[in-house]
């Protein structure tokens, strides 16, 4: 089938990254794919080496010349434009239009995965748009997993890799890629206590680290920008990893290491309910859950000694939710046949 993505990039490229995954995803599977983007600057960096069965498009601002795919997906409620709404109320065989919406472990998302919302007014009244949530848990809509994602970590060599970063020993390493999290002094401290090295992803991860005076003996190495397989290897090779937002917090529960996850914070404090919900499927336990409060401002910044045996607790919490997540179908894996169905 022929599949359009429309995106819109909101602050931290973020919707972009999974919109990526999920057309590359497409793609590898043989579907054909244009994604359509108000700022596709950040693939220069993120997906340099392009995908073979897919295009990547500026925002439109009028229907495609040859028509509209098979399906249009509208991420996270990005509104398609006025010209592709008036364009799904021609024809007789409308597009599939799925809302791709953002991931949460909240009860919500399995009573409304895959409901229909049948359009009543506007140029695309009589129209019916399907909201597809992600999610942890079955009868959702599942996770990105592309299909070789498991061969390629079982051949990773993580000391290899740590090599070609310049990390020259065993001893604890730790990957930061966060917003500016008041726990942040409290944990770079840590890290220099346990003799450890800090690998630090560039843009608000770096400015906050450099905007702090580091703590004396603490081993820093600042990352480049890299691609998103090249993401997935960072979190492979360390030994806990920060991560924040939706795509890398998915990346990081498939590196199966211990991990602290910065949810993007709401106005409303929305984002307090949408943690608590994760942890509690996570079945975190309590050290990874203050750990938790304090990362996300929910707690006196106080962070406990990263001991071996404090990340062992972390690791295999982690790699339990990892296998039951291996147990379910992936997110494209549910999606093509839930749109074929449709068509």
């Amino acid at each position: 089938m022929k599949w359009d993505i429309l995106c819109r990039v909101i602050d931290n490229h973020g919707d972009l990254g999974v919109c990526w995954r999920l057309a590359a995803d497409l793609a590898q599977r043989g579907e054909q794919v244009r994604l359509w983007c108000d700022d596709a600057s950040a693939l220069a960096w993120m997906a340099p080496q392009g995908q073979a069965g897919m295009q990547v498009h500026p925002w439109p601002d009028a229907a495609p010349r040859d028509g509209l795919g098979a399906v249009v997906v509208e991420a996270f409620g990005c509104e398609p434009p006025a010209a592709w709404l008036e364009a799904f109320g021609q024809g007789d065989r409308p597009p599939v239009w799925v809302n791709l919406e953002y991931l949460s472990a909240e009860a919500y998302v399995a009573r409304c995965h895959a409901l229909p919302s049948p359009l009543m007014s506007g140029p695309a009244a009589g129209r019916t748009r399907w909201f597809y949530y992600p999610g942890f848990t079955p009868g959702t809509g599942g996770l990105l997993r592309e299909a070789d994602l498991l061969r390629r970590q079982a051949d990773f060599d993580a000391q290899a890799w740590r090599r070609q970063q310049g990390v020259v020993d065993d001893g604890l390493v730790v990957s930061l890629f966060c917003y500016e999290p008041a726990a942040l002094p409290a944990l770079l401290q840590r890290v220099a206590e346990a003799g450890g090295q800090l690998l630090v992803t560039p843009g608000r991860a770096a400015a906050a680290v450099r905007a702090l005076p580091l703590p004396a003996g603490l081993r820093t190495h600042w990352l480049p920008p890299r691609p998103q397989p090249a993401f997935d290897a960072l979190l492979w090779g360390c030994d806990l990893n920060g991560v924040r937002g939706e795509d890398s917090l998915v990346r990081a529960l498939w590196a199966g290491q211990p991990f602290v996850w910065q949810i993007y914070p709401q106005d409303d404090g929305a984002h307090h309910e949408k943690l608590q919900a994760f942890l509690d499927w996570l079945q975190a336990p309590p050290s990874l859950r203050a750990f938790h409060a304090a990362w996300n401002g929910l707690a006196a910044p106080d962070l406990p000694p990263l001991v071996p045996a404090l990340l062992d607790e972390w690791r295999a919490c982690v790699q339990s939710a990892r296998q039951s997540l291996l147990a379910q179908p992936d997110l494209v894996g549910q999606l093509i046949p839930f749109v074929t169905e449709r068509r």
